[in-house]
């Protein structure tokens, strides 16, 4: 493989904002008390939003189930761009997975680590009996492919899942009324249909919309990916400020008939608000990002991938099975001599 510049970072930074945005919602949403009404349409979106995997609702990496609230465990985000622009491209391609972000949730702790996982991965999908990129894993076989392929990269139980679009985000900020921040530099980036130098902003303080607070997200055309990390988890931050305001519990019946329509997920309505203690904690919420080390270049066959490190995939496994609190594997024992 040829060596060039890793470019799995604008896959998965973009999506990571309207994410935890759309789950931050459906918690706060219903726990707020907003009104019987309210919590119906909270209900009624998740029932309406309900796919359970084919192989049922234990992963077959655990003895029992795990239920939120009560146990440690994990849910699988996937974005799908599903845009008008990405369908004239290339209708095919809508099926792929854009973004992949497995998040463990510990309940003692009530602390949350993220780890993105670059589309471009190279390794072994179940599904077709090779390896591919992992984005390949949901057009050969949706939702339950992806599970598969994850819980066999990392060596984890993936128990629960939720889908989004993209335009999900645009919908959540617009829905609050916008989010102010201080946007760092002047900017011109393309806008959610890909027609490029359609948002334009100046540097300073200002309120932005959802197309804007988009474009502002995906960017790093003036910093590093590091800077624009740092960016997203303040976006982050703002749009929770947002939500979390008694201004916003107006909105709350837009903000849920947005995601609502851009969801799918194996989680029930009283396990989607089980998460809510995460995200209210008195001291803020608690949640770290990891990242897996590789290098990406062209193979023979002229594609891009992405090929892990393996001592960065052995560490990240390592963590992540020990936020879970999951019991040490036994050592493989050698074959009598």
């Amino acid at each position: 493989m040829t060596d060039r510049r890793s470019n799995y970072m604008k896959t998965w930074l973009k999506p990571t904002l309207w994410i935890l945005a759309a789950v931050l919602l459906l918690a706060i949403g219903a726990a707020a008390g907003y009104g019987a009404y309210l919590t119906d349409k909270v209900r009624e979106s998740a029932e309406d939003s309900h796919e359970e995997l084919g192989r049922g609702g234990k992963s077959d990496k655990r003895t029992t189930a795990v239920t939120p609230g009560e146990d440690n465990l994990s849910v699988l985000f996937v974005g799908v761009d599903a845009s008008a622009a990405r369908l004239e491209k290339n209708e095919d391609r809508s099926s792929l997975s854009d973004a992949l972000i497995l998040a463990t949730f510990n309940n003692d702790e009530k602390s949350v680590r993220l780890l993105s996982i670059p589309r471009d991965t190279y390794t072994y999908i179940p599904e077709v009996d090779r390896k591919d990129k992992i984005t390949h894993a949901h057009a050969y076989g949706g939702i339950d492919s992806t599970v598969e392929t994850v819980e066999g990269l990392l060596d984890i139980p993936v128990d629960y899942y939720a889908r989004f679009n993209f335009s999900a985000f645009i919908e959540v900020v617009n829905a609050v009324g916008g989010i102010k921040y201080e946007v760092p530099y002047d900017l011109e980036e393309q806008n959610s249909e890909g027609k490029d130098g359609a948002i334009e902003l100046e540097e300073g303080r200002q309120l932005l919309n959802g197309e804007e607070a988009l474009a502002l997200a995906r960017t790093r055309k003036l910093d590093s990916d590091l800077a624009r990390g740092q960016r997203q988890m303040e976006l982050i931050k703002a749009i929770a400020r947002e939500m979390n305001s008694f201004s916003s519990f107006r909105n709350y019946d837009n903000i849920i008939d947005a995601v609502g329509e851009d969801l799918t997920t194996n989680m029930t309505f009283d396990q989607m608000i089980a998460f809510k203690d995460y995200f209210l904690k008195e001291d803020g919420f608690d949640f770290k990002t990891m990242q897996l080390d590789g290098e990406g270049g062209y193979a023979s066959n002229g594609a891009w991938y992405f090929m892990t490190d393996e001592e960065s995939l052995e560490k990240t496994k390592d963590r992540l099975r020990n936020h879970l609190e999951l019991p040490e594997e036994p050592e493989a024992q050698e074959p009598p001599g």
